[in-house]
């Protein structure tokens, strides 16, 4: 019976490791609440006591469009190939993967001195899109990488956002620090 209670108790202390550590990454409540079995009660308590505020308020992005746009999909193929890389040579759970590819996503964009323009919380969305065959990842036909597409988008024709950026990337001051020559 010992064990039991030994093996809930290890349990419930890895659950709000994970609930912190998400926290600490900037996820939003729904995404603890899908991620963890912590009642929606202590995750309140526990958000508030890690970040030192409410958490926000309002819907998770339900839209593909988002990942589609020039910048947006630039840095959520960035993501997703560093997560789906990180699927095939680890044995770590979903929401691990995601957390480790969101952060070396994170330091990659840091060493290019640009904002990330994606959340843990539309990373996290961004997978949930792709295993539900929302998006995929084609292959440009310009430079062989993958990037976040359509999931019927065909690849014999496909540029990327990099190969091909749209006439005004770059200009005025939302040029979002990636400069073409």
């Amino acid at each position: 019976m010992a064990t039991t209670s030994t093996k809930s108790v290890l349990n419930d202390s890895k659950q709000v490791e994970r609930a912190v550590a998400l926290i600490q990454l900037g996820a939003r409540l729904q995404v603890l609440e899908s991620e963890t079995n912590l009642s929606y009660e202590r995750l309140l308590r526990l958000y508030k006591e890690v970040a030192g505020k409410s958490p926000s308020k309002g819907q998770l992005p339900f839209s593909t469009d988002w990942f589609l746009t020039w910048q947006p999909n630039i840095h959520a193929s960035l993501f997703l190939n560093t997560y789906e890389y990180l699927n095939k040579v680890s044995a770590l759970e979903d929401i691990e993967a995601i957390m480790k590819a969101y952060r070396l996503y994170s330091e990659q964009i840091a060493t290019c001195g640009v904002e990330p323009l994606l959340s843990i919380t539309r990373a996290w969305r961004l997978v949930k899109f792709v295993d539900n065959h929302m998006l995929a990842m084609t292959k440009c036909s310009k430079c062989g990488g993958h990037f976040v597409s359509e999931p019927y988008e065909n690849s014999r024709h496909f540029e990327c956002g990099l190969c091909t950026p749209p006439a005004r990337a770059g200009k005025g001051s939302a040029g979002g620090g990636i400069l073409l020559h």
